[in-house]
């Protein structure tokens, strides 16, 4: 099964390329222009051994707001055409994730209804130039495009780096297990309604 897509969206703020292979080994390749933000992608690629490219193009004269949440956009877009019917997969995922003081879950659900639940408290509004707040639109544009329900909970942190990346990591770990195909629900859509 070819578990991949290249995705490419274009608008009047930002041009946005994102490639994947959700069975792949955790390389990537990023370059959005926000350098953060491609550290937070690379905790993706990593702990969910999702083979990644994401390029980025956008108006950060302005600021990184359009390119971030453009990103999460198209990363949704190319998430729910590489899971494609959803038949096997587990549809369920969720990790804890800890680095030194902080400690985040995340739970995911390809449900095809799009939801956020969102309960970060960022301790500093910036982590270096990158404004936190841009956070929830990057998973605001995921979610509402790969058609999945998630709920992020920073549990505790007093390092707003270390709170932000806890959450990616346990999103990639979380994305990784929901999207795994289980060899006992072979062929199945896991749900009694026969779709997600």
């Amino acid at each position: 099964m070819n578990r991949t897509a290249d995705i490419t969206r274009n608008t009047s703020e930002t041009q946005v390329r994102v490639a994947l292979n959700l069975d792949g080994s955790g390389v990537q390749k990023l370059n959005t222009g926000v350098s953060f933000l491609d550290h937070m992608l690379d905790q993706i690629a990593r702990h969910g051994l999702v083979d990644l490219e994401v390029v980025a193009s956008g108006d950060l004269h302005i600021d990184a707001h359009h390119t971030v949440e453009d990103v999460g956009i198209t990363l949704g877009m190319a998430v729910a055409k590489a899971i494609g019917d959803k038949k096997g997969i587990r549809r369920y995922g969720h990790a804890y994730v800890p680095l030194d003081e902080a400690l985040s879950r995340v739970v995911i659900d390809f449900s095809g209804r799009p939801g956020l639940e969102w309960h970060v408290p960022f301790t500093r509004a910036t982590i270096g130039s990158f404004d936190v707040d841009l956070t929830i639109e990057f998973f605001r544009g995921f979610v509402n495009h790969a058609g999945v329900t998630l709920h992020v909970d920073n549990l505790r942190g007093v390092n707003a780096h270390h709170q932000c990346e806890t959450v990616f990591k346990a999103f990639g770990r979380a994305l990784r297990m929901a999207s795994e195909l289980d060899a006992r629900a072979a062929g199945t859509i896991p749900s009694t309604k026969g779709s997600l």
